[in-house]
């Protein structure tokens, strides 16, 4: 498995990161802001090898990614560790370099949008409507595609979790929302998705009630089993794996906060 600070950070580049797509899709204040922007972000820093990092790219509100081409950009935010790096995405005190300070006004942007993403913060509790949905949808399309990367990335429990079960789907929803996604699991490979999956009926399917009823499970003021108890979410298929599942879940949760 690599460096635990190394694991971190490429949570965050591929699976935290992404995120900010919802928020410029759903979120119509960040949209307007964003909708003439064109420019890439750099995130980088330092490690014993060399460096690692990745580029934000924003176009017009399209989004993307780069994990290859990361040395240069508009903005560049440039770290002596990847534990440094780590502690600021976390919203902890470490200071970096950066370029782009004299575009302060797309700088105050990008800054905004990062600050967004701590939203899917287990301690941060929205109280209007669109934060609260916002909150749940960011943060199990965030934990679908962390398990997956971690299974890529060799996290031992999520492989031993893994390279035994035969071609099986676990699927997360919200009750009448569009907010779904799906971990499918075969020999030791994972793919992570949106929506309902079609194909098969899901071997778990973790539903909950309402965004209070996830909101309730996600800002832990309930256990798992009490939120099942209390009708806050049902389970489809195997009870077992489920609970399985949650704990993997509060696995990614501890390492991106």
């Amino acid at each position: 498995m690599m460096d635990k600070e190394i694991l971190v950070a490429n949570l965050y580049f591929q699976a935290v990161f992404p995120m900010m797509k919802i928020l410029l899709r759903d979120d119509p204040a960040i949209a307007k802001k964003f909708a003439r922007v064109k420019t890439a972000v750099v995130f980088k820093a330092k490690t014993k090898d060399g460096r690692i990092g990745c580029k934000l790219l924003f176009d017009r509100g399209e989004f993307g990614l780069d994990f290859e081409d990361f040395e240069n950009g508009n903005i560049v935010f440039s770290f002596g560790t990847v534990e440094k790096m780590n502690t600021f995405l976390k919203g902890g005190t470490a200071l970096p370099k950066i370029k782009g300070l004299t575009k302060p006004v797309l700088l105050t942007k990008v800054i905004s949008l990062l600050l967004s993403l701590k939203l899917m913060m287990p301690n941060v509790k929205p109280r209007a409507p669109l934060k609260k949905y916002l909150k749940v949808k960011m943060a199990l399309s965030m934990v679908s595609m962390a398990l997956s990367k971690l299974n890529r990335f060799g996290y031992p429990d999520m492989i031993s979790w893994t390279e035994n079960q035969p071609d099986r789907v676990y699927q997360l929803s919200v009750s009448d929302t569009d907010i779904a996604v799906f971990l499918r699991v075969k020999a030791g490979k994972t793919k992570a998705g949106k929506g309902l999956y079609q194909r098969r009926r899901p071997f778990v399917h973790m539903k909950f009630s309402s965004v209070d009823a996830a909101l309730k499970i996600l800002l832990r003021e309930v256990g798992f089993v009490e939120g099942v108890d209390k009708g806050y979410v049902s389970i489809e298929g195997s009870p077992e794996y489920a609970a399985q599942l949650n704990d993997l879940m509060m696995r990614v949760q501890a390492l991106t906060t």
